[in-house]
């Protein structure tokens, strides 16, 4: 994963109520929960601080009324913070016209809501191409480029249906498709899925991932399902009442929580399928040891290889051999 941050958040917060930013200034911008509740506030976003990496996929979790949302509307001033910076780009957002950020969200953000919000009496095409027509691009350049994007999407031969034409997963198919009408940068999706039965929700999480795996968007993706969390981020944030607890990889998250809240999230899932073998391998290397498994694998996918040799040696992407992992490890594993 790319380290170079593409978007920046410093010591963010977002409070409601009368002079809120005259509550924090008054309270060294630090008021605990007590104090803002105290003062009559509700407490949106407290002192949220992070990066988001080039091409990476950030998801952000947490029960409902977390913060979630309205963090991602900050990233995007969709939701003014009260304070706090937001950098996209090296471009400090709280210092931008509201031209400029409109210029800034044609062109450079995407975004995806549950609520897919597809104009009835426009054409799958039509809706695709609607950002570019926004952008005054010609008819025949915009739909150029949502035919592309259709093919993209999985679309093809539904260019001149209608919505109401169209099953649920479709309708999300060409919602996303409309959010990347504008080659974003910066990807915002928020609860895409929820709405979905499962079968079309796992169908639409794997489309997602084709489409990653061509674009290599920056992506910051909110959902409240941990399975579809681990399925699809580089890294998670978990929030709870305005406040990020814990950002990492979905590994971290499990082997090494926070504290209880973000243990709570994570106690009830199957290690086993969520986990991969270098979470839990030893950094000694066996390198005559014929059996080999890679670093990269989920644990139960190579329980039966390990438990019938006793160890096996683990490789990287590359074949080289960067540890080992043994019968005795796997079987503490599997019984904690």
């Amino acid at each position: 994963m790319n380290q170079t941050p593409k978007l920046i958040c410093k010591n963010v917060w977002k409070l409601y109520g009368d002079n809120p930013k005259e509550f924090l200034q008054s309270h060294n911008n630090n008021p605990n929960k007590e104090i803002i509740k105290t003062g009559g506030y509700i407490q949106a976003i407290r002192n949220a601080s992070l990066e988001v990496y080039e091409n990476e996929i950030l998801v952000i979790m947490g029960l409902s009324g977390s913060g979630k949302s309205t963090l991602v509307r900050c990233m995007s001033r969709l939701v003014e913070p009260t304070i706090g910076e937001i950098f996209f780009e090296n471009i400090d957002m709280g210092k931008l016209s509201k031209n400029e950020l409109i210029e800034i969200r044609r062109h450079k953000m995407g975004m995806v809501f549950q609520h897919f919000a597809l104009f009835p009496h426009r054409t799958v095409i039509e809706n695709i191409a609607f950002p570019l027509e926004i952008q005054g691009i010609s008819r025949r350049d915009r739909e150029k480029s949502a035919l592309e994007i259709i093919e993209l999407v999985g679309l093809q031969g539904r260019e001149n249906y209608f919505p109401k034409e169209l099953s649920g997963g479709q309708q999300q198919r060409v919602g996303i498709g409309r959010s990347l009408a504008v080659k974003p940068e910066l990807w915002f999706l928020d609860e895409p899925f929820s709405a979905l039965d499962p079968l079309i929700r796992k169908e639409m999480q794997n489309e997602f991932l084709k489409i990653q795996n061509t674009l290599k968007k920056t992506i910051i993706f909110i959902t409240h399902d941990f399975d579809e969390a681990i399925k699809l981020a580089d890294r998670i944030i978990i929030m709870n009442e305005g406040r990020i607890v814990q950002i990492g990889s979905p590994e971290d998250l499990i082997m090494k929580p926070a504290d209880d809240y973000v243990k709570e999230f994570t106690e009830d899932l199957p290690r086993e399928r969520l986990l991969s073998v270098k979470s839990i391998m030893s950094n000694e290397k066996d390198l005559n040891n014929s059996t080999k498994v890679n670093e990269d694998e989920k644990i139960f996918s190579i329980l039966e290889k390990v438990l019938s040799k006793g160890s096996v040696s683990v490789i990287d992407k590359s074949n080289n051999v960067v540890g080992s992992l043994s019968k005795e490890t796997v079987s503490k594993f599997i019984n904690n």
